[in-house]
């Protein structure tokens, strides 16, 4: 696939690149976006996402995903001329393409020739004034079933979040932030709510069914490694989905849904999550001691899965050489939960937003997630009235999960430095 023009930079020496520069920095500003761009690519199998920016002169890259080399970078330019989006500006309606090759309009449109893809599709983002801003598109060098109503559901889903997000910072910037409009908030987030829960959980669940099945016929040694490949992939997506639900019911709806009750059966659910991680690292000592010796007045279910999440990171940040610790107790206090890891000390500056969405524990690259883990996690500390606190020294680092005995209310997530 040629390389795109990357090296664009956008002008700030007069008002059309003041302008321009705004946009790019009002979408940045949109947390959403790499999450939405994450899920455009992990749904559909593209290996490119973008949010662009286009007028009539102009098309600019303001936010990017890029697994296939593409070579576009936030603030690249594209030739606007030879860009599909350029059409999208003048009809206002979206364009989606299978397959280039076999599209009876696009098969011979000169776009596919100049950037070598073979799947597209483009959503126009307009704002609430009906302005049109740019698009949300995607495109690979292979063909995908992209035609269908819930991928172009989702596309208009978000389109719709990026340009109500845009409007939403004009006003407040201009001091309106007051007058948002609650009732379209609320139709976003459970648009929002009902693509993740059922219009992708509903796909996912129907490929985890086929995978099983096929796992019980006779398979070659390589058709049973694809087969288990795509479990994981289809777990992992899974598991994607369900963070950004949570997030977007922390964050949209008022927090996360918490059913407290004595839970005499807490440390076996726990038991269960430290099971679960085992078999996926095989390699990776995991020692457990829990002690509740009471029943704990929780929502177990969302404990277990704060223990996964915490879990999961040290997993995956601690050193691959030295064990993992669980530690759980309960008394009169109340009850306390701890994960703990060998690992080079994390960074004030990581540590002090470590419990913010987006955030990971790590300051190297290629790390997988959305970073929500460590957020929910925080989240679930509060809706049980506790918190969630780090700290992180050259003997080890550990998350620490302290709930009251009665859930009294405390602050959310903490974190602490020692050396």
């Amino acid at each position: 696939m040629p390389n795109a023009v990357a090296d664009g930079a956008l002008a700030d020496d007069d008002a059309g690149g003041d302008r321009f520069s705004r946009d790019l920095a009002a979408i940045a500003r949109i947390d959403a976006i790499p999450t939405m761009l994450e899920v455009v690519c992990r749904t559909t199998g593209m290996g490119f996402a973008a949010v662009a920016r286009v007028t009539e002169e102009r098309w600019i890259a303001c936010a990017v995903r890029d697994e296939i080399a593409f070579g576009l970078q936030p603030g690249g330019e594209l030739p606007v001329e030879t860009t599909i989006c350029d059409e999208i500006r003048g009809s206002g309606r979206y364009v989606v393409i299978d397959h280039v090759a076999e599209d009876g309009i696009f098969c011979d449109h000169r776009t596919p020739k100049i950037y070598g893809f073979q799947s597209y599709l483009s959503m126009p983002v307009f704002r609430r004034n009906g302005e049109f801003f740019g698009t949300l598109c995607a495109i690979d060098p292979r063909p995908a079933r992209l035609d269908k109503p819930e991928t172009i559901g989702m596309f208009k889903l978000f389109a719709d979040l990026i340009g109500f997000h845009l409007d939403a910072m004009d006003r407040m910037e201009s001091g309106e932030a007051a007058l948002l409009d609650e009732r379209r908030t609320g139709e976003l987030r459970d648009q929002f709510i009902a693509v993740l829960g059922h219009d992708l959980r509903n796909p996912l669940a129907s490929i985890d069914a086929g995978m099983r099945l096929l796992r019980k016929t006779p398979l070659s040694a390589p058709a049973a490694e694809v087969v288990a490949h795509v479990q994981k992939s289809t777990a992992r997506m899974a598991g994607l989905i369900d963070d950004v639900l949570d997030f977007a019911r922390g964050r949209l709806g008022g927090g996360l849904p918490c059913a407290r009750r004595a839970e005499p059966g807490l440390d076996a659910l726990l038991d269960q999550v430290v099971a679960e991680l085992r078999s996926a690292w095989p390699d990776r000592i995991i020692q457990c001691d829990l002690a509740l010796g009471r029943p704990v007045h929780c929502d177990g279910a969302r404990v277990a899965q704060l223990l996964s999440n915490l879990l999961a990171n040290a997993l995956t940040h601690g050193d691959p050489a030295g064990p993992v610790r669980v530690r759980g107790r309960c008394g009169e206090d109340g009850f306390e939960l701890s994960v703990s890891n060998l690992c080079e000390p994390i960074p004030p500056e990581i540590l002090a937003r470590l419990f913010q969405p987006f955030a990971r524990a790590s300051a190297k690259p290629g790390r997988q997630g959305l970073g929500l883990g460590l957020y929910i996690a925080s989240e679930i500390a509060r809706a049980h009235g506790g918190r969630l606190e780090a700290t992180s020294a050259r003997e080890e680092t550990r998350f620490t999960f302290r709930m009251p005995a009665h859930g009294m209310p405390a602050t959310g997530a903490e974190t602490a430095v020692s050396g």
